[in-house]
């Protein structure tokens, strides 16, 4: 019987190919934290030859969709202990239509922000499109507070609360989020990286059974392992589209020191490429967040280093390979032998 049920998966499996399209969408926002700094990400990361970095990758078509439009005023009330709510629902509402838009131009969704309370704006505008896709949340923390839950009322820590159904009813009324309905369910979400998650986070994991990688977890059964885990418990027949979510804190503060919320003891950035690459290899991979870079924090070094690893990220999630790439054409080439050219 087992037999038959993997003949009947694997003839129900979908081939996917990696789209070779991808659309920049820049995020310059911060309100979702207090610290100053992590909205000039996008402009830092374009200033460091993020396109001219992605270009490397053989035959990638790359359009940069510019900025989405930033609020500047707070015009309506807002909700004890969420901090600046009607920027954050501003932003990401602008952000979910942008991401739909480049998605059903056939490209992938690269988002830079920007603080993770963009999150809500990314996951929203994808599942709008593609409504059976999971989610991999790749951060040091698990950002699934609510306002009653939270230590810093910073919405940063909020977005995966915000997004899933199945906490809907956790939360008062939020005035100017009429936009975005909760209708991702957790059952289709997977965290890498954890090692700093309030005890009401842990018991939202525990009590929805989320497929959890915490760095205890990754150095114990490794990174190929944890994230293939993940995959097969969220999709096991391979047919989902797939939107990762990645915090630049998720790495240890030794590889990105210039974040706004750094814990020792996080991925190695070759455990974060490697992740990337698995993920890229499903031909699945459709949306990418990349957040919490800040600029501002730190110095030269420290801010060469963590923009470094973000690219290093994107680059592998995007189809870089370590091994390098042949010349185009170089194969159909006549190969001279020792001989021939001794003679």
């Amino acid at each position: 019987m087992n037999f038959v049920r993997t003949i009947v998966r694997n003839m129900s499996r979908r081939q996917w190919e990696p789209l070779k399209k991808v659309g920049i969408i820049g995020v310059p926002f911060e309100k979702g934290q207090k610290k100053y700094g992590v909205s000039v990400a996008p402009a830092a990361m374009r200033s460091a030859g993020l396109i001219d970095h992605l270009k490397e990758i053989y035959d990638l078509d790359i359009k940069d969709y510019g900025d989405v439009e930033i609020p500047s005023r707070e015009d309506t009330v807002g909700v004890d202990n969420m901090s600046h709510l009607p920027l954050v629902s501003a932003c990401n509402k602008n952000l979910s239509d942008k991401v739909s838009h480049v998605l059903r131009e056939g490209r992938v969704a690269v988002t830079i922000g920007g603080d993770h309370s963009i999150g809500v704006g990314t996951v929203d505008g994808h599942y709008k499109v593609n409504e059976n896709m999971i989610l991999i949340w790749v951060d040091a923390h698990a950002d699934i507070n609510t306002n009653k839950t939270s230590e810093s009322g910073s919405v940063h820590g909020m977005p995966v609360a915000l997004l899933v159904k199945e906490l809907s009813d956790y939360w008062p009324y939020l005035p100017t989020m009429d936009w975005q309905i909760p209708q991702f369910s957790i059952k289709n979400l997977g965290y890498v990286g954890l090692r700093s998650v309030d005890e009401y986070e842990r018991l939202a994991i525990e009590k929805y059974n989320v497929p959890a990688f915490a760095m205890e977890d990754i150095e114990e059964y490794g990174i190929q392992k944890s994230i293939q885990h993940i995959l097969q418990r969220l999709d096991p027949d391979g047919n989902k589209p797939i939107h990762v979510s990645f915090d630049i804190d998720s790495l240890d503060s030794i590889e990105a020191p210039s974040t706004g919320t750094p814990v020792r003891g996080g991925l190695t950035l070759r455990e974060a490429i490697k992740l990337m690459e698995i993920v890229y290899a499903t031909g699945r991979l459709r949306a990418i967040d990349l957040v919490e870079i800040n600029p501002a924090l730190g110095n030269d070094s420290d801010r060469k280093r963590t923009i470094d690893a973000g690219l290093c990220i994107l680059k592998a999630g995007l189809g870089f390979s370590r091994r390098g790439t042949t010349p185009r054409g170089v194969l159909d080439l006549p190969v001279q032998t020792y001989h021939e050219t001794k003679s």
